[in-house]
Formats: C-alpha cells, structure tokens, sequence
C-alpha cells in the first residue's frame, strides 16, 4: 500500500471513530482497529492524535477548496457565487455526517487545537467569501462600505451554525437548497423591504 493511502486510510477511520466515541474518548488503538492497521503503524505517520485531527482537517479543507473553486470559476455574479458557496458548504457536510460531526463538534472541543493550530486552510476557505464580496464591490453590486473580513466571518458564521443542525438534527426543518438560498438572500438584500 501507498504511503499516501495509508495516510488516508488512517485518517478516515479517524473520523469515524472521532465521530462515534468523541475526540477525547477516542485511542490510537481504536482508529488502527477501524483503519485495518497496527497500532504502531499510525506512529509512522503521525505524532498523536491532534496530529491525526490536524491532518483530516486539512485534507478535508484542501479538498473542499478546490472544489468550491472549481464551481465558482463557471459563475460570474458575485451574488449567485455566494449562494453556490453557501449551497455547496452545506451538501458537503450533509454528505459526509460523520467529518461534520468531527469538524462541527470535536475541533471546538479541544482547545489545544484551536490555540495552537495555524489555521492557514481555514482562513483560505473563508478568503473565498471574501473574494466574493470584493468582486460584488468591484462590480458596484454590493456595498462598498461593508468590510470584507466582517463579512466573511458573518457569512461563514450562519452557514457554521446552519451546519450544527444537520449535525445535531436527524431531520431538520428546512432542505440544503432552502438554507443556502435563504442565507444568501439574507446576506445580499439584508432585513430591508
């Protein structure tokens, strides 16, 4: 097996297991046992399991960038971007219940992670909305008064914790397509008539 299929491996049982017994409940035996591997073998990839949870989440991200990246580049207005960054952030984590547990509910948990973890992804991913509020500006289609770095983290902060409900919800009451459209109206026509 491939050095970076190992990698992998040990990453995806890693989010299963922190999704079912919780980060802090969760030992390196259990994710060699889910990823098929010697307990000693996640040592030669990682130093322990904040390290194992840096991984996933920066795997996890890089990938979610370059697909939203992707879809963005066939668009061209500003505000059906935002809409299809909104739309794609919450498919995402409703395909895959068990990283958004992890990212929505574990990350949060350990504070060691959030004090010393050099989010570089996070703040790429969150940079795309801000790209797109600067080229609505740009365009003259949104306020040039609204800064992009508060509007970035506001928007990313409804979509976080739309997301919380799919997490913590078996049936939440609105669809994907209903959230993100009505998050991004909310953002590009705010509470005025």
């Amino acid at each position: 097996m491939r050095i970076s299929d190992k990698h992998s491996k040990i990453t995806q049982a890693a989010v299963k297991v922190f999704a079912r017994k919780g980060f802090f409940n969760a030992r390196i035996s259990d994710i060699a046992k889910e990823a098929k591997v010697a307990d000693g073998t996640i040592y030669l990839y990682f130093n322990n399991k904040y390290d194992i949870l840096i991984s996933l989440f920066e795997d996890e991200i890089g990938k979610i960038i370059l697909q939203v990246k992707l879809l963005l580049e066939e668009e061209s207005d500003p505000g059906k971007k935002l809409y299809i960054f909104a739309l794609h952030h919450l498919k995402l984590l409703d395909k895959k219940k068990d990283l958004a547990e992890v990212l929505q509910m574990e990350l949060r948990q350990s504070n060691k992670f959030m004090k010393e973890y050099r989010n570089t992804k996070f703040i790429e991913y969150i940079d795309i909305i801000s790209a797109i509020i600067h080229q609505g500006q740009e365009e003259n289609i949104f306020d040039p008064t609204v800064a992009p770095g508060i509007a970035k983290r506001a928007i990313f902060g409804a979509l976080d914790e739309m997301s919380r409900l799919w997490v913590l919800d078996e049936n939440p009451p609105y669809t994907i397509e209903e959230t993100a459209q009505q998050l991004s109206n909310l953002f590009l026509k705010g509470l005025t008539l």
